[in-house]
């Protein structure tokens, strides 16, 4: 199997819908080919992000407002829309103008709804002089009421966070200013958004070794229940510094039983490669077990290599 079969194959991989023989093609591709595996990762990603991402709701008075207003513009537009149905409806036999008029009006209320609450991702209020020193001050669990959205800077290394408290602000800064990195944190553990969650873990991922942040981007990769957050802290374990917390980490998720099969084998990939790069003699024991006795293909298949690999080395 080549790379364009594989890409082809897929998308049944992900949903379990291949043939037995099919499906250890594919694992055995994936073994030896870290383009797909990057490939695969990205479609597990996606995949959980789609089905997670919700609808922002209006307010339950919303359409009543509306409502009221378009009858009111109407009555008073006495040359415009309202007048001109209520004096050609009639010849177009439609003898209940004002049921007509009703009909209308939801029609208009519905596209009016659709364009008010379309994403706005670029739309920022500017912040207040003092916003970073209430931020400061507010306890972030209780007083944060919503995040609208978190917008990290690759080039700068920055990020912006627009957020409402007691009013809406936007705090902008780098991911040293500790206010900002509170409210990243924050976010993290507590915000139910897994869109902003994933947005937040990307404006981390350069600061996992701060002993503040690397706990919660662990906990993350352990215990969030959207695959795509877990998918994402897996990107931030990936450049941080080597250390029996974040193997222990690892660990954990690959011996987690219920784990989305796609994210233990990304996560035996970075096992195999401090095993085999650091000599870490707890990972290679852990390698050994799964060798012997996961019921995944490609989590036994990676293993074992690993340890036919480190065995050439030592001879």
């Amino acid at each position: 199997m080549n790379c364009n079969d594989f890409s082809e194959f897929l998308p049944l991989l992900m949903y379990d819908e291949l043939p037995v023989v099919e499906r250890a093609a594919c694992e055995a591709h994936l073994a030896g080919c870290s383009n797909c595996q990057s490939l695969r990762e990205e479609s597990l990603r996606l995949q959980a992000l789609l089905s997670q991402r919700t609808s922002p709701e209006p307010a339950p008075d919303l359409l009543v407002r509306c409502r009221q207003a378009l009858d009111e513009a109407l009555d008073q537009e006495q040359m415009g829309w309202g007048a001109a149905l209520r004096e050609w409806l009639p010849k177009l036999g439609i003898v209940r103008p004002a049921g007509a008029l009703a009909a209308l009006s939801l029609v208009v209320v519905g596209f009016g709804l659709g364009w008010a609450l379309r994403p706005r991702a670029g739309v920022l209020v500017p912040s207040a002089s003092n916003d970073l020193n209430q931020a400061s001050t507010m306890g972030l669990g209780e007083r944060i009421s919503g995040i609208s959205q978190v917008s990290p800077d690759p080039k700068t290394g920055g990020v912006r966070i627009t957020l409402n408290a007691e009013r809406r602000m936007t705090l902008e800064g780098s991911l040293d200013d500790d206010n900002v990195r509170k409210v990243l944190v924050y976010a993290l553990k507590s915000y139910d958004n897994p869109g902003i969650r994933v947005d937040t873990l990307e404006a981390l991922r350069a600061s996992g070794n701060n002993p503040s942040v690397q706990p919660e981007l662990l906990n993350a990769l352990k215990n969030d229940p959207n695959l795509g957050v877990r998918l994402e802290a897996l990107k931030a374990v990936r450049r941080m510094n080597w250390n029996p917390e974040v193997r222990q980490a690892l660990l954990d998720v690959v011996r987690q039983p219920k784990a989305n099969q796609g994210l233990r084998g990304a996560v035996v990939d970075e096992l195999v490669k401090h095993a085999v790069r650091d000599k870490d003699a707890v990972a290679l024991s852990a390698l050994e077990q799964l060798a012997a006795n996961d019921p995944n293909d490609y989590v036994r298949m990676k293993s074992l290599r690993a340890l036919v690999a480190l065995g050439a080395d030592n001879n």
